[in-house]
């Protein structure tokens, strides 16, 4: 479960990104999901969810080359799932698009080495690391289709209150 902070602690700033390219593989791959075993065109995918086409295909490409999914050819072809969605995470797709979930100057925060007085700097990078993965690992894409983001998210969710 996430460390929320004491009340008494105010986070000045947690600059967590989320790219284009992720957030609209993470959109259709959901789209995938609520399609259930019927294969989805690019373009379906496309204007359901408002995404440029030609982005598109590039990350459906990197997606099935992740293993997230596959392609049927074919009138009827398109894209499904290559695992159960209630097998595949947020956090899966975003490692598959933008690699892993947290790192320090492309070093793995587990990895990171400080000196002096910025010693206990990489015990707060891994727990950063470990928060993100508790988070974006526990929501599956069934989560997301059925709207029942589990209870350990929503309470995290419903207890923060943005600083932007």
């Amino acid at each position: 479960m996430p460390i929320r902070p004491r009340a008494s602690y105010a986070i000045v700033s947690l600059d967590v990104r989320i790219s284009a390219r992720a957030d609209y593989a993470i959109r259709a791959v959901v789209e995938l999901a609520d399609a259930g075993d019927r294969p989805v065109s690019s373009e379906a995918i496309a204007t359901r969810q408002d995404i440029p086409r030609p982005f598109l295909i590039k990350i459906l490409s990197e997606l099935r080359q992740a293993g997230l999914i596959m392609s049927v050819r074919g009138s009827e072809g398109g894209h499904l799932l290559a695992r159960a969605p209630e097998e595949i995470t947020i956090a899966d797709v975003l490692e598959a698009i933008d690699g892993p979930l947290a790192d320090i100057h492309g070093t793995n925060p587990a990895d990171s080495t400080y000196l002096g007085a910025a010693q206990a700097l990489s015990t707060v990078w891994i727990a950063l690391e470990a928060n993100i993965q508790a988070v974006l690992g526990a929501v599956s894409l069934a989560d997301v289709v059925r709207g029942e983001i589990p209870d350990q998210v929503t309470a995290v969710a419903k207890g923060f209150t943005s600083t932007i």
